[in-house]
């Protein structure tokens, strides 16, 4: 289950790995009064046990049995929410409304208009980050279909896959359901405090180490984090390393999807403006929250998505 969020960050709507990119316009409309055919099948999604959870690509071949050399396009329903990654050959993807928590995406078929009567081959992407288990596991649901042109016209075939689910010695028998987390499993810890030191343009400046870890499987496109409590003069001035701009009172972690089992460590930079009077400025809290299209994931354990700390101003010796 999600839950909005007031306090949106502005960048993650204009998104990292899942930012929205825009399909190119059809190479030739379909014939007036005509609309050409198509057909699409699809090979086996087999993901494979990896260092980083489970990795595949789903073998897709579209064949154009219209009249007439035609743009078509598809439609892909991810099998596994948060799965879905790029084609090969490379083609520009718009992400749309999600479909029972899965990511849906049109994307137009690889290498421009199709001849009639000619099939053209490609693969999609996946990924699950999940530790690999013992058994082999079946995730159903997928779709895709293809469109004639840019998918805003009719739907000319269509077909469903799985994700099939290796075991970590090698056996695809007897899957039994791969069942991903609803909810997100996030926490985050700080160094408690945080001096910040004059510089050379009179303004201060102050790391604080941050530590984020990520214990579940739940799809997600980024952690972020809002702080409250800032004393006056005082922003976020970014992290470091640094995928994304700060916005002063947020900041995203960086790094992108989180692995089960993973953490990070960076550091927050803060900065005061050059009035400040030095000493005590007082407690800042960090809120640690889940985004998935553009919502705030419910979190199992909301006690420890928030760690707060101390700011400190001082000239320099």
């Amino acid at each position: 289950m999600t839950t909005r969020n007031g306090r949106r960050l502005a960048v993650a709507l204009l998104g990292s790995a899942t930012a929205l990119l825009a399909l190119a316009a059809p190479a030739a409309a379909a014939p007036a009064g005509r609309s050409p055919g198509a057909d699409v099948s699809v090979g086996r999604l087999v993901l494979e046990p990896t260092e980083r959870g489970y990795q595949g690509s789903l073998p897709v071949t579209v064949t154009n049995r219209g009249p007439a050399a035609t743009y078509f396009s598809i439609h892909v329903v991810e099998p596994v929410a948060g799965s879905l990654g790029n084609l090969s050959p490379e083609e520009a993807c718009g992400f749309g409304a999600p479909e029972g928590n899965r990511r849906t995406a049109t994307c137009g078929v690889p290498g421009g208009d199709i001849a009639p009567g000619e099939s053209r081959s490609f693969s999609i992407a996946f990924a699950v980050l999940t530790p690999t288990r013992d058994v082999a596991m079946i995730a159903k649901g997928g779709r895709i279909s293809v469109n004639v042109g840019d998918g805003a016209e009719e739907v000319a075939d269509r077909a469903t896959f799985a994700a099939r689910f290796r075991s970590a010695s090698g056996s695809l028998r007897n899957p039994v359901p791969y069942v991903q987390d609803s909810q997100a499993r996030a926490s985050i810890t700080t160094a408690g405090a945080v001096t910040l030191s004059r510089q050379e343009d009179g303004s201060y400046l102050g790391r604080l180490p941050v530590t984020v870890r990520w214990a579940g499987d739940a799809a997600h496109e980024l952690l972020w984090a809002d702080a409250t409590g800032l004393p006056a003069g005082v922003v976020i001035w970014g992290t470091d390393p640094q995928d994304m701009p700060g916005f002063f009172t947020n900041f995203v972690v960086p790094g992108g999807r989180f692995m089960t089992g993973e953490q990070r460590s960076f550091d927050v930079l803060l900065r005061a403006e050059p009035e400040t009077v030095p000493g005590d400025l007082g407690t800042v809290t960090f809120q640690l929250n889940t985004q998935w299209y553009g919502e705030t994931v419910t979190d199992a354990d909301p006690a420890d998505n928030t760690a707060s700390f101390t700011v400190t101003a001082a000239d320099a010796s």
